[in-house]
């Protein structure tokens, strides 16, 4: 069973759930229940990563989207939400992670509901934009709020062991739950889909989690402002460079305001006293590595995902659910490797090794993509 709240959580006057015995809340303060929101919470911010995909074309045809307006249906959402993680955990130190993790449901609720009802495109665009607000200011502080919660231990290790599996599995479920509501109902569910679920969450979080102690320290809103709208430009650059092309004015545009933003950014983080990214940790080769060679492994996926999910509809003319389905291999090769170099390969061989033979796998994996052909077979 999960272990208590600990003492440092518990108001004057209440029991090891957080609340006077005989209540509703102290019944929905149980470890169980808090668990229960926290990890619903993750599943719906990882879901919409991938729950998108396999709507887009739809989404094209219904709001007139050019081929790179389309792909920022994708990357508005990925870069708020990877842009302003950091941010979004520092301002649960600062004011309270209860606070946070709830105000971020609420937003990605709302902005769910406003994606759904989109008559336009930029209100789309928009619109994902605020959902990777919302999911930045509410995932960090939901795994901080799970550490929280449960003391070190058993009860702990199975908390985490959950919040990861759910973690992995809302890729796979995203593409395939997306194929079935562009299938059934709309392309517009995608986005309505959130809206009862983050009610709920937020509804049960307002009873079932007890604020956290505030922290004194600083808002570092320029470093996390420069990083974000830098790489939004440079993706924007990438993205025009293929459809433009490389000396197009909005490309080599979108390229020097990316990298001088960034290049701000790197300044501000040397100067400030609180820094969003504390620059010595990128002072460590093997933290620097894993996490470059992370990155790029993902945005290839990604790349991946987005290509793949026109592919199959316009091209080779798979329904929605077919498509989402045939998407499965992908996170199933993703959760079975991990498992294989977690439990039989690190410890046998060095890391080193492990590291570079799976970033060659999935290099040529995607060298293979390159030769697919409006004439290749699943």
């Amino acid at each position: 069973m999960p272990l208590p709240l600990t003492e440092a959580q518990r108001p004057i006057g209440a029991t090891a759930s957080g609340h006077r015995p005989g209540t509703l809340r102290h019944r929905l303060t149980h470890p169980t229940v808090f668990l229960a929101v926290i990890l619903t919470a993750q599943l719906m911010v990882v879901l919409d990563t991938t729950i998108v995909n396999v709507a887009l074309p739809h989404i094209q045809r219904s709001l007139a989207l050019s081929g790179s307006g389309l792909s920022w249906v994708i990357n508005a959402y990925i870069l708020t939400f990877g842009g302003l993680l950091l941010l979004g955990a520092r301002a649960g130190d600062l004011l309270g992670r209860r606070r946070i993790f709830l105000t971020g449901i609420a937003l990605f609720a709302a902005s769910s509901l406003v994606g759904g009802l989109a008559t336009s495109g930029w209100m789309l665009l928009a619109a994902r934009a605020a959902q990777g607000i919302g999911a930045a200011l509410a995932a960090p502080s939901a795994l901080s709020l799970l550490t929280t919660v449960f003391p070190e231990g058993p009860g702990r290790v199975r908390a985490i062991a959950l919040y990861t599996t759910v973690s992995a599995a809302g890729a796979a479920t995203g593409l395939v739950l997306g194929g079935l509501l562009t299938e059934l109902v709309s392309w517009r569910w995608v986005m309505f889909v959130n809206v009862p679920i983050g009610v709920a969450v937020f509804v049960v979080g307002r009873l079932a989690i007890v604020e956290t102690e505030r922290r004194r320290g600083r808002f570092d809103l320029v470093g996390a402002l420069t990083s974000t709208i830098g790489m939004g430009a440079v993706v924007l650059g990438l993205v025009e460079a293929g459809s433009s092309g490389w000396t197009a004015p909005v490309t080599v545009v979108s390229f020097l305001v990316g990298l001088s933003l960034l290049a701000m950014f790197v300044a501000t983080e040397r100067r400030a006293e609180e820094p969003v990214l504390p620059l010595r940790l990128l002072a460590d080769a093997t933290r620097s590595t894993a996490n470059a060679s992370r990155g790029l492994v993902y945005a290839g996926m990604y790349g991946m995902f987005f290509f793949l999910s026109l592919f199959f509809q316009d091209v080779q003319h798979l329904t929605p659910l077919r498509a989402g389905l045939a998407f499965l291999p992908i996170p199933a090769s993703v959760f079975l490797s991990s498992q294989l170099a977690s439990r039989v390969l690190v410890g046998r061989l060095p890391q080193k090794t492990v590291m570079l033979t799976s970033i060659a796998l999935a290099t040529l994996s995607l060298a293979l993509g390159t030769q697919i052909t409006v004439s290749s077979s699943y």
